[in-house]
């Protein structure tokens, strides 16, 4: 896995599903952004060193959001290092009061750590990345404190989860509320403005198709407004994918009375199912078994997707 230098400096390192992509600029002070999941910090570090990133010696992280697979890192590091950590003002709100609701990380049995947030962000300022500014674009839907990150002369958009090149980010309207698929409507809309060369993107490869980008997710979008049972097939895929990554392995005879004690896999048959929870387990694990997305040994399921 190596890094691509994206600008003087400035690196980018793809991660997985499980893991954010990272940035990273390389400086006596390094500057991050996004930090990986926490389980996988091991991984995380050994990348950075690669790059000769000292930990200790990190001066900035700035989180795009605050979902556990861009944070990982963000206490690990800070406690080394001291560093500053910048995040969206409404992130820098559930850090602040500890609300792991909010970040998604009790809804979904995630591992995550609070840190000290230094820095709120707005909609419209400019954040240095070493001597690479970047506008600050707040962009709601996937996660209300998500920000893409913008530098007009190379016309380089970091986008988060903001816009990804084939799909959507996972839509919670249980945690961020009825209005989210309107918001994240909204937030393509206000990219849309942008004239852009090339994305970097929270998961995947960078891509140069910004348009196709855009009006592929404009169409996920609209079938969301049209058909609210398309986000709740979407959220049931994305997080049991999700929680397979997580736990590496999971007996079968289990998986389904585990995921019941769960309130993300209930609220969600419940809201767009009619509380067809078996049934629908069913339907989408025989899929993904079909198609190699999931298979199994000794007893037990596991997930191909890359972490």
């Amino acid at each position: 896995m190596s890094a691509l230098e994206i600008m003087e400096d400035l690196f980018f390192i793809e991660r997985g599903y499980l893991n954010g992509n990272h940035f990273v600029y390389r400086a006596k002070k390094p500057v991050l952004i996004d930090t990986g999941y926490l389980a996988d910090f091991e991984e995380t570090g050994r990348l950075l060193s690669g790059l000769g990133i000292e930990l200790a010696e990190v001066g900035l992280i700035v989180t795009t959001h605050c979902h556990c697979d861009h944070i990982g890192g963000n206490k690990v590091i800070q406690e080394r290092s001291g560093c500053d950590i910048a995040l969206h003002k409404l992130g820098k709100y559930f850090i602040d009061t500890k609300d792991d609701w909010a970040t998604w990380w009790r809804y979904y049995q995630q591992e995550g750590a609070f840190f000290r947030c230094t820095e709120g962000l707005e909609d419209g300022s400019v954040i240095s990345v070493g001597p690479h500014p970047f506008r600050v674009i707040h962009a709601p839907g996937h996660a209300s404190d998500c920000i893409a990150l913008y530098n007009p002369r190379e016309k380089v958009l970091v986008s988060s989860d903001a816009l990804w090149e084939h799909d959507v980010a996972t839509v919670t309207e249980r945690v961020e509320g009825s209005t989210a698929v309107h918001a994240l409507k909204k937030s393509l809309e206000k990219l849309s403005q942008l004239e852009v060369r090339v994305v970097y993107p929270g998961h995947g490869k960078p891509f140069t198709d910004f348009e196709g980008a855009l009006e592929r997710s404009r169409k996920k979008v609209g079938s969301y407004l049209s058909n609210r049972q398309e986000i709740g097939n979407d959220l049931l895929k994305k997080i049991l994918i999700y929680t397979l990554l997580m736990k590496k392995s999971v007996p079968e005879a289990s998986f389904f009375p585990w995921l019941m004690n769960t309130l993300w896999f209930r609220e969600t048959i419940d809201l767009y199912f009619d509380g067809l929870y078996e049934a629908k387990f069913d339907e989408i694990m025989g899929d993904f078994l079909d198609r190699g997305v999931v298979k199994r040994a000794n007893d037990c399921l596991y997930t191909t997707v890359k972490p």
